[in-house]
């Protein structure tokens, strides 16, 4: 049991720890929403799974367990994002953008970091140390994620310009 709350810790961190890939994107000028910004932050969020599958690979558990472990990161990574919007980047949000910033963008951090979590096991380790093909990885269910995110911040942009965003 201490092992799995323990799991969870590391996830749930690794998801705040996606704030600091975040911030250190728009600092070095990559304020790429489609491309760099999803890039950077799918890879980012499941920091903690990361720490987990090189020095406690056993706390992982199946597949599945390992993408809820990386949707919590999601999860965590966007309580974190959607706080910073409503109080810093907007500094009177209407409650409709309050409402928005805590919904839809908590989904889509969940989901794509759920995806990318079937692909974070063992045989990426092995890539990492040099010991096996990239090929060998779950790579896809990062381009997986990468791609829904980007479609989801063009859609964004494109509600943002189109006036039907809430401010």
């Amino acid at each position: 049991m201490r092992g799995r709350l323990f799991a969870l810790a590391l996830a749930l961190s690794g998801g705040v720890f996606g704030i600091a890939g975040a911030v250190m994107q728009e600092v070095r000028g990559l304020p790429d929403p489609f491309v760099a910004g999803p890039l950077i932050e799918e890879a980012v969020k499941p920091a903690g799974l990361y720490l987990l599958l090189y020095r406690w690979p056993h706390l992982l558990g199946g597949r599945r367990y390992t993408a809820g472990l990386a949707a919590l990161g999601g999860l965590a990574f966007g309580l974190v994002e959607a706080a910073v919007y409503v109080t810093v980047y907007v500094p009177e949000p209407s409650l409709g953008f309050v409402v928005y910033r805590f919904t839809l963008p908590l989904a889509l951090h969940s989901l794509a970091s759920f995806i990318y979590g079937q692909g974070i096991d063992g045989r990426l380790a092995a890539w990492v140390r040099g010991e096996g093909s990239l090929k060998a990885t779950g790579w896809r269910f990062f381009v997986a994620a990468v791609v829904l995110h980007g479609l989801y911040n063009v859609g964004a942009v494109i509600a943002g310009v189109a006036g039907l965003q809430p401010k």
